[in-house]
């Protein structure tokens, strides 16, 4: 089983907490939250349903 970020895994922003971090995401069905500056490292593209 993976977990984490990897290349064809779906990523959604869920939320931001007040001052904007941390940022929780979903990811493949489980939650995740992660550094403002960690999530600007994550590089993904965009593909309309």
């Amino acid at each position: 089983m993976d977990l984490g970020f990897y290349p064809g895994v779906g990523v959604k922003v869920l939320r931001n907490a007040p001052l904007r971090d941390p940022v929780e995401l979903e990811i493949d069905g489980y939650f995740l939250s992660i550094r403002r500056s960690e999530a600007h490292e994550v590089e993904v593209e965009s593909h309309e349903a």
